[in-house]
């Protein structure tokens, strides 16, 4: 299961990691609870990336510092460094080749 990030510092910590997958959302956000079940299978199935979700009501300031307009929006870090963006649900093989 995705890990839920509770900070800033716990944020870039976890993005410090290769290969990150981040699933910026909203408890409030419909499009975000339909992703949030896929979100998780995948961070179980594919073992070789680091999969955390950022809620954008509590750690605003990450979500204004990466420019998260819309969401779900789904970012890939390396290594503290944004490599790869989607904005709006991805399916299971898309989140797949997305966490690649």
């Amino acid at each position: 299961m995705a890990k839920i990030i509770s900070s800033a510092e716990e944020f870039y910590s976890e993005i410090a990691k290769p290969n990150t997958v981040v699933d910026f959302y909203a408890d409030w956000c419909g499009p975000c609870k339909m992703f949030a079940p896929l979100f998780d299978q995948v961070s179980q199935e594919a073992s070789n990336s680091n999969f955390i979700k950022v809620n954008v009501d509590e750690l605003r300031e990450v979500a204004d510092k990466y420019e998260i307009k819309s969401i779900p929006t789904v970012v890939k870090f390396e290594n503290g460094n944004e490599t790869n963006r989607n904005v709006g649900s991805l399916g299971k093989d898309a989140l797949l080749d997305f966490a690649k």
